[in-house]
């Protein structure tokens, strides 16, 4: 991908979706993400959704004649021939998350 065709604005949203689509691709939920890295579930969902200091790192590597470092900084996901026909050409939303199975005999606390 080409980061200098791309308007500040342009490039915080493309490392948004990739952050989200390891995220997804890692089957980890926003908010477990922000309490394994200790930051907010807000802060979690603006780097997603392109906004927040995402903005001041592009600029100054714009600055820099950096950009180009990007791909490698977080590549673009890639999903096989066998996902994606699993999948029936679904792009995936959401993290299913860990679920906590009750067994019989087991309190549960709702």
């Amino acid at each position: 991908m080409d980061f200098y065709t791309l308007s500040d604005k342009g490039i915080a949203a493309e490392l948004g979706q990739r952050l989200k689509a390891l995220r997804l691709g890692k089957n980890i939920t926003q908010a477990e993400l922000a309490e394994a890295s200790t930051v907010s579930l807000n802060s979690i969902k603006a780097l997603e959704s392109g906004r927040g200091k995402l903005a001041t790192i592009i600029a100054v590597l714009r600055e820099l004649g950096a950009l180009d470092q990007l791909d490698s900084f977080i590549p673009d996901t890639t999903i096989s021939p066998l996902q994606l026909a699993k999948m029936q050409g679904k792009r995936r939303e959401r993290a299913s998350g860990e679920r906590l199975k009750a067994k019989p005999g087991d309190e549960v606390d709702w």
